[in-house]
C-alpha cells in the first residue's frame, strides 16, 4: 500500500482529517487520564487496614459530662462486656473508617526543626490493640506499664508501635526501633512496628499518607471516653452490635449514642469510599462517551469519503484494483488519522496529569497507559472504518464507470 497518494487524499479534505484527528487526540487524552483517576481510586477503596474489619464495630457516644467520663465508661463497658457474643471490647479515641480525633505533626528532633509528617494517633486503652487486630511484625506489643493516664489531647510520653509505611518514610533503609519522635514538647519512642493501621479518613491523603499511624498506649480519661471497638465473630457481628447498643442505651440512658458513627466497620468502609465509587462510575461513564462519540465521527467521515470517492473507487476497480486493495486503503488511511490523532493526545495526557499533579497533587501519570490508550484507539479506528471499506470494496466496476 503507498503512503504518498493516501497523503495526497488527506490534504484534499483538510478540515475533516484534523477535526478527526483532534478528536481522538482528546479522546486519548481523557482516556489516558480517566482510566489513571479510575485505577487509583480502585486501590484506594482495596488499601488494607490492617485490622479485622469482619470482625470489629465501632460504638461512639455523645451528649455526657466530661466530669462524668470514668462513671460512663465504666457503665458502658461493663453493658457491652455482659452481651452474648461479645469477645472484647476497647477504649480507643479514633476508629478505622469511622471517628478521627488524633491527628497531629511530629518532628524527629526535640527542637522541633525536621518535620516529618502529619500522622494519625490511635490513643487506645488496654486490649485495644488486640482487639484491633493489628499485626505486630517487629518490636513487640504494649505491656502493662506503657499505658500511661493523660487529661490532654494524648499522653506526653509513651511507648509506641507504628506502622511499616511510616517507619519507612521516617528513617528510609534503618531500624526504627529505638527511634524517636516527638509532638511538640511530647516525646515518643518507638518499641513496635506494625504491618499495616490505615489512618481512620485515607481519602483525604495520598497513598502514601494512608498509612502514616500510631498506636499510643494510654489509661482511660476524658478523652477516650465515649469511642468504643467491639469485637465479635463475623458472623454474629450485627447481631452483637445491636444489642450492644440496646444495652448501653440502658445502662447509659443520660448520654445519647451516635447512630451513623456506631456501626460496623465493613460499613464504615463502604460508606467512606462512597465518593470514589461514583467518581470511578461518572469517569467510565465519560470514558464510553467519548469512545462512542469517537467511533462515530470516524464511521461518519469514511462514509462521507465512500460516498463522494465512489467515481474514483470504480476506476481502481476498473483497472485491477482488488477488493482487498480497496479495503485495506481505507484501513491505511484511517490507522494514519488515528496515528496522528495519537501522537498528539499522548502531549495532552501528559499536559492534562501535571494540571492534575498540581492542582490535586495526583500522582505522575506512567508511561504504559499511553502505548494501552493507543492499543485500544487503534482497534476501535480499524473497527469503525470497517463498514464503509467494506461498502467501498464492494462497489462493482461497471456501476462506478457508467458515472464517468
Amino acid at each position: 500500500m503507498q503512503i504518498k497518494p493516501i497523503l495526497s487524499a488527506l490534504r484534499k479534505h483538510r478540515l475533516s482529517t484534523i477535526l478527526i484527528a483532534l478528536e481522538i487526540a482528546l479522546a486519548c487524552a481523557v482516556l489516558c487520564n480517566a482510566c489513571f483517576i479510575i485505577a487509583q481510586r480502585i486501590a484506594a477503596m482495596h488499601i488494607a487496614s490492617g485490622v479485622d474489619e469482619t470482625a470489629l464495630a465501632s460504638v461512639q457516644l455523645t451528649g455526657y459530662d466530661a466530669a462524668q467520663s470514668a462513671d460512663v465508661d465504666a457503665r458502658a463497658l461493663a453493658a457491652m462486656r455482659a452481651v452474648p457474643g461479645v469477645e472484647s471490647v476497647s477504649l480507643l479515641n479514633s476508629i478505622p473508617f469511622g471517628s478521627r480525633r488524633g491527628t497531629a505533626g511530629i518532628t524527629t528532633d526535640a527542637a522541633g526543626q525536621h518535620f516529618g509528617g502529619v500522622i494519625e494517633f490511635y490513643v487506645g486503652g488496654s486490649g485495644s490493640l488486640h482487639t484491633l487486630g493489628a499485626r505486630v511484625i517487629a518490636g513487640r506489643a504494649p505491656q502493662a506499664d506503657d499505658f500511661h493516664a493523660f487529661t490532654g489531647f494524648m499522653p506526653d510520653e509513651g511507648s509506641v508501635q507504628i506502622t511499616q509505611a511510616l517507619a519507612e518514610h521516617l528513617w528510609p533503609g534503618a531500624n526504627p526501633l529505638g527511634k524517636e519522635f516527638w509532638v511538640g514538647k511530647a516525646h515518643y519512642r518507638v518499641v513496635g512496628v506494625l504491618k499495616n493501621l490505615v489512618r481512620p479518613d485515607p481519602t483525604g491523603w495520598t497513598p502514601e499518607q494512608r498509612q502514616w499511624s500510631v498506636f499510643l498506649p494510654a489509661q482511660p480519661g476524658p478523652y477516650l471516653t465515649g469511642s468504643y471497638l467491639l469485637r465479635a465473630t463475623p458472623a454474629d457481628l450485627p447481631r452483637v452490635l445491636r444489642d450492644a447498643l440496646a444495652a448501653v442505651a440502658k445502662a447509659v440512658p443520660e448520654v445519647v449514642i451516635d447512630r451513623e458513627g456506631s456501626r460496623t466497620l465493613s460499613d464504615l468502609r463502604h460508606d467512606v469510599f462512597k465518593n470514589d465509587r461514583a467518581m470511578a462510575g461518572m469517569l467510565v461513564g465519560v470514558i464510553i462517551a467519548m469512545l462512542l462519540v469517537t467511533v462515530l465521527g470516524i464511521v461518519g467521515l469514511a462514509s462521507f469519503w465512500v460516498a463522494q470517492r465512489r467515481r474514483q473507487i470504480g476506476i481502481r476497480r476498473a483497472i485491477g484494483a482488488t477488493r482487498s486493495d480497496i479495503l485495506h486503503y481505507f484501513q491505511a488511511e484511517n490507522f494514519l488519522i488515528v496515528t496522528g490523532g495519537i501522537l498528539l493526545g499522548m502531549l495532552l495526557a501528559y499536559a492534562i496529569n501535571l494540571l492534575l499533579m498540581t492542582q490535586y497533587e495526583l500522582p505522575r501519570l506512567p508511561l504504559y497507559y499511553l502505548p494501552i490508550s493507543a492499543l485500544v484507539l487503534w482497534l476501535l479506528g480499524q473497527l469503525a472504518v470497517l463498514g464503509p471499506a467494506l461498502r467501498a470494496a464492494a462497489v462493482p466496476p461497471v456501476v462506478a464507470t457508467r458515472s464517468v
